[in-house]
């Protein structure tokens, strides 16, 4: 269309599009850092599970304890530090309790903004058509005022208008997306720290009835 300018269609629906900008803003940097916190997250947790769990069933609970502490930035290193820390004082099903506890403290953590995703997802599409409706308001009044009719007369004003349900749309496809990847990414993180925990608490347990601890 001769003329058109997107910027300018953006500028003269500014009601909608600004925070529409600033959602896909708070998108995006979202976006890349879950993928880089959540990175790897299941592979570790099985690997470090492994890598200690032949210590425990020998016994060697220093051993094992120096190497989850080699790795507490990851969730599965302070999980299992916490709980090899106090092995020595309380009972395997203390233990158990508190591995799940822990487990639970880390998935809710992993989760982090992700409710802003979902609150995007689901907001941008109104504030959209929010400013879509706002626009086609416009457009009529200044049919109105102008005193004559047309499609000529409004076509300029609406098509700014659109643009605000494009833009609301876009941002909430891309948030929605990556919820629903995070979401599900997250639960096999989960199952792989439930399953990684569950194999430390049993090689614990051969250790302590082989050692007789």
């Amino acid at each position: 269309m001769e003329g058109l300018s997107v910027l300018e269609m953006i500028h003269q629906g500014a009601l909608a599009t600004y925070p529409l900008i600033a959602f896909s803003v708070v998108t995006v940097s979202i976006v890349f850092e879950r993928l880089w916190a959540l990175r790897n997250l299941v592979r570790d947790s099985l690997s470090l599970a492994g890598g200690i769990c032949p210590s425990l069933e020998q016994g060697k609970v220093g051993e094992a304890l120096g190497q989850a502490r080699g790795q507490v930035d990851r969730p599965a290193g302070r999980i299992f530090t916490d709980v090899l820390e106090r092995q020595g004082t309380d009972t395997l099903e203390y233990l158990a309790d508190l591995t799940e506890e822990k487990r639970y403290e880390e998935v809710e953590a992993l989760k982090g903004p992700l409710w802003v995703l979902g609150t995007v997802g689901a907001s941008a599409p109104f504030i959209g058509l929010f400013g879509t409706v706002v626009g086609i308001i416009k457009a009529f009044h200044n049919m109105a005022v102008m005193g004559s009719g047309g499609f000529a007369v409004v076509a300029a004003g609406i098509s700014e208008a659109l643009v605000a349900t494009g833009l609301g749309l876009g941002v909430a496809i891309i948030a929605v997306i990556f919820f629903n990847y995070f979401q599900t990414r997250i639960e096999r993180i989960e199952a792989a720290l439930t399953i990684a925990s569950n194999r430390v608490l049993d090689a614990l347990h051969v250790g302590q009835q082989a050692h007789g601890a």
